[in-house]
């Protein structure tokens, strides 16, 4: 079937594997008639009823603690956390329980838990509604981070994490998941009608070139692929490398497109400081230093808090033109 964005594809897989495993339950914000807000459980309601899709209260700490214990019973719960920007609410339950108990109970207690959650700007929501926040999830051991950008990612992640015994959080960018209500900057194409996975821990080659490497996630992967567009134009040759997961990463596929290119610009839309852009230069450079030809570029939200003025909040997020300008003037430098 053709799919439009993410927001379809990753309700489909949910019902599909509701339907195979009838330990998920779907809990959080408006989940049931709104669809969670941004479509991720959109339709589920109507199939599965209240016995294992349904509504909280606006209280994160509370059913994020409700998913631990549920978890620790037998149950696969599916949490939405409404935006990412909300998870202090419920820090606690996901940091120091969800992430920890299998661990510090030697075993005995699995967390198979599935968060799926919305990220980024782009569209005047302000600084409490338009962050990214994966690498605080990607900074503490127990979690694993999932970042699609396409429907068929979508689909395969979501259906290989929901059939994972660890925590895990799913990132869906609003802008691409295909809502009629928000700017779309993702892609339509065929997912398969069956499921499947998508494995974690493997990046995707969008895009094959031989002059610099951009490697990004989420929204800015497409945008990426744009600026490659102009770059071609000017002869440049850019590879892009989609993450996929910030965990696992898959360090092999970028240090080895860093090597056969010798240039690297990283593209984040969360804050560069402590953030993916700096944890990914590491790991190139700690294993292809001498084939860089060039020090490895970083574009990312600069550390302020994104602004709900439109013009400012195009500087802030990294734009076509930008990734354009910084990957040429990456390759203008050897």
């Amino acid at each position: 079937m053709k799919i439009r964005g993410i927001a379809q594809a990753i309700s489909e897989a949910i019902k599909q594997e509701m339907e195979r495993n009838d330990r998920i339950v779907v809990l959080g914000e408006d989940v049931t008639y709104w669809g969670a807000v941004f479509g991720f459980t959109m339709g589920l309601f109507e199939k599965f009823d209240r016995k294992r899709v349904f509504d909280t209260p606006i209280a994160e700490q509370t059913f994020m603690g409700m998913a631990v214990g549920a978890a620790a019973a037998g149950l696969h719960p599916v949490v939405s956390l409404m935006f990412v920007d909300f998870l202090g609410a419920g820090f606690d339950q996901m940091y120091n329980h969800m992430a920890k108990n299998y661990y510090m109970s030697g075993g005995q207690f699995p967390m198979p838990v599935t968060i799926i959650t919305a990220i980024g700007g782009g569209y005047g929501d302000s600084s409490q509604h338009s962050q990214v926040l994966y690498s605080l999830f990607a900074h503490l051991p127990g979690f694993k981070v999932v970042v699609p950008s396409t429907p068929y990612d979508a689909k395969g992640l979501v259906t290989k994490a929901l059939r994972d015994p660890n925590p895990i959080v799913v990132f869906g960018h609003k802008l691409l998941t295909g809502l009629p209500f928000l700017p779309f900057e993702g892609t339509e194409e065929e997912v398969p009608d069956e499921p499947y996975e998508v494995e974690f821990g493997k990046a995707a080659l969008r895009r094959e070139g031989n002059d610099l490497t951009i490697i990004s996630a989420g929204l800015m992967v497409h945008r990426s692929l744009k600026a490659a567009e102009m770059l071609q134009q000017d002869g440049i040759s850019a590879e892009v490398i989609d993450l996929r997961t910030l965990i696992p990463l898959d360090e092999e596929t970028i240090v080895k497109s860093a090597k056969k290119t010798g240039r690297v610009l990283i593209v984040d839309e969360d804050y560069m400081s402590y953030g993916m852009t700096g944890e990914v230069a590491f790991r190139i450079q700690a294993k292809a230093l001498k084939d860089l030809k060039v020090p490895i570029g970083r574009l990312a939200v600069p550390d302020v808090p994104i602004p709900f003025s439109e013009p400012l909040e195009n500087a802030v997020i990294p734009s076509i033109k930008r990734i354009y300008n910084e990957a040429r003037k990456l390759y203008q430098g050897s």
